[in-house]
């Protein structure tokens, strides 16, 4: 089982910039299995777009996002050679 990662906000202990890359990269890497699965990136913007409202975001605002999740990883993440 995978150690889940709590992250409280706290404005005097600031979370860690290796705290917030390691959350990064699991959200992408996360992302990217999901689309790697038997399930539809159409099936899961219907659901988005039922839990959230039809009213409050357009199908095309969810494909942005769900297309880009995938791709935060090499966006925010600068991997150092020592690692």
């Amino acid at each position: 089982m995978k150690k889940q990662i709590k992250i409280v906000k706290d404005e005097q202990n600031p979370e860690s910039t290796e705290l917030l890359a390691k959350s990064i990269i699991q959200v992408s890497d996360g992302f990217q299995k999901v689309l790697s699965s038997p399930l539809k990136q159409r099936a899961i913007e219907v659901l988005l777009q039922d839990v959230i409202g039809q009213g409050k975001i357009s199908k095309k605002q969810i494909r942005l996002v769900l297309e880009n999740l995938p791709r935060l990883k090499g966006w925010y993440i600068k991997f150092s050679p020592l690692n």
